[in-house]
């Protein structure tokens, strides 16, 4: 249910982008006084800046705003009425994404994605090499790395709709390690069911790989569980800068560990023993096919 609500969301437009991959400009403002955040949003959204995000940083009353790309006007408008309303403030480092870069960042973003799951697919279809079939591991483990990219994506999606929070390149390092993380403990499931199947001959192949299941489920288990607490630990202790990074994390840990068993190793079982065929009935073409 919950990857079905977050591809609505992701069709409706939920994924906000940063000014990093739409263009936008960008303050880093150190305040003499005790502002707060909420009261720094309220006077932006006074001032005409209802669209400006606004993030504190680790100094104290430091902000980092980021906003639409401003004229000079816009600019100065905006300094000048944040002067008058909270106190007097330095601007630490100003910068201007433009559209033309933020659309490359986007691209090579995607690219980097892309090319991951490619790599991945080939690499596991060599290490299997010597099992019958070694590609299917191989797309099972991809289908499975998917669904945590996009169960990833569709939760910021509801989270950019209800609580307007948006991407940024640090989202972009999460999913790759979330591939990374993912793809690793399906290896390990795999490699399990490998050995299994050139010791256990007399088992049909059901049978074996629950049998791997449960041999590799302590250590899967085990291997989430302390990832997680470093990321709650990085949440509790460096906070909002890597927010999107952190959250992003746990929810591709809980969805790799997830799909790892409950997802790639099924999806093994039913294309290996024909089951999938029951689902295709009216594709006949596709029921020969020998992969």
């Amino acid at each position: 249910m919950l990857l079905i609500a977050g591809l609505v969301f992701l069709g409706m437009g939920g994924l906000k982008l940063g000014i990093e991959f739409q263009g936008g400009s960008s303050f880093r403002m150190n305040f003499e006084e005790d502002v707060g955040q909420i009261a720094l949003e309220e006077a932006l959204i006074g001032l005409g800046f209802e669209d400006a995000s606004v993030q504190r940083l680790e100094e104290h009353e430091e902000y980092l705003i980021r906003t639409k790309t401003l004229s000079s006007e816009e600019e100065t408008l905006l300094k000048t009425g944040l002067e008058q309303e909270l106190g007097t403030f330095s601007v630490e480092q100003s910068g201007v994404v433009t559209p033309a870069i933020a659309r490359e960042t986007l691209r090579n973003a995607a690219i980097a994605v892309v090319a991951a799951a490619i790599v991945i697919l080939f690499f596991i279809t060599w290490a299997f090499r010597r099992m019958p079939s070694p590609f299917r591991y191989g797309t099972c483990g991809i289908v499975a790395l998917v669904h945590d990219v996009v169960l990833t994506m569709g939760i910021f999606s509801i989270l950019g709709f209800v609580l307007n929070w948006e991407i940024s390149p640090m989202f972009i390092t999460a999913m790759l390690a979330v591939i990374g993380y993912s793809i690793n403990d399906t290896i390990v499931v795999f490699d399990r069911i490998r050995e299994n199947l050139s010791r256990r001959r007399i088992l049909d192949f059901k049978s074996v790989v629950n049998s791997s299941l449960t041999e590799t489920l302590t250590r899967s288990l085990n291997t989430s569980i302390t990832t997680l607490l470093v990321i709650l630990a990085l949440y509790l202790f460096v906070g909002d800068n890597i927010r999107n990074f952190v959250v992003a994390l746990l929810i591709g840990v809980i969805a790799g560990t997830y799909s790892s068993i409950f997802i790639a190793s099924q999806l093994l079982v039913m294309w290996e023993t024909g089951e999938w065929k029951k689902y295709v009935p009216s594709l006949p073409g596709l029921q020969r096919l020998k992969v």
